[in-house]
């Protein structure tokens, strides 16, 4: 059996820019996509803790060092400039596999800096 589970987390990161009219996609400061081992073009799950929104969509690298987190295109309307989100992502485990598997979780602060890596 494969089952789905939590592969990383950045947990707290601030929305620092939005634009409706991009494409569509979510950028990530590429450091903090490499604490959290996620990667470009990779599909991800957002929870707005600010307005309680969520969604899907995927990565896209941002300045290396920026802190920036963009949300763009229709995701826009779901989260905006100061907004608190927490972004996921998930891998397929064999049952095996189950019993070793760590999420990486990124704790962030209110800048986008990196405070503690878990697991």
């Amino acid at each position: 059996m494969i089952m789905l589970y939590l592969k990383s987390k950045l947990h707290r990161a601030r929305v620092t820019y939005s634009d409706i009219n991009y494409e569509g996609s979510l950028g990530i400061d590429e450091n903090l996509m490499k604490a959290a081992g996620m990667r470009e073009y990779e599909r991800v799950e957002i929870y707005n803790v600010t307005n309680g929104e969520r969604f899907t969509t995927y990565l896209v690298k941002e300045e290396p060092g920026s802190g920036k987190i963009g949300v763009y295109g229709a995701a826009a309307h779901k989260a905006r400039e100061g907004d608190i989100i927490i972004i996921t992502s998930y891998c397929h485990l064999s049952e095996e596999e189950v019993d070793y598997h760590l999420p990486r979780i990124v704790l962030l602060d209110e800048n986008n800096r990196v405070k503690q890596v878990k697991n």
